[in-house]
């Protein structure tokens, strides 16, 4: 493994635990917000968190990819 494939790999790492930790943190604030608790609950903010982190690596890998960061 080169030393750009490396770091490659460890940029990927660490957007993917961004954008889950947004994900997360947006799931428990609207889940919180809105008094859901139990199981119910769980499974609306897994479904939020899951969107908001996919929608945050996409949009981040599109204005990486804008700016020529990434080809």
């Amino acid at each position: 493994m080169t030393e750009k494939q490396s770091g490659s790999i460890l940029a990927r790492i660490l957007g993917i635990v961004v954008c889950g930790g947004l994900g997360g943190v947006t799931a428990w604030a609207v889940v919180t917000a809105a008094g859901l608790g139990g199981t119910f609950g769980s499974i609306v903010a897994a479904i939020i968190g899951m969107i908001v982190a996919t929608a945050a690596w996409a949009a981040g890998t599109a204005l990486l990819r804008k700016v020529g960061a990434i080809p």
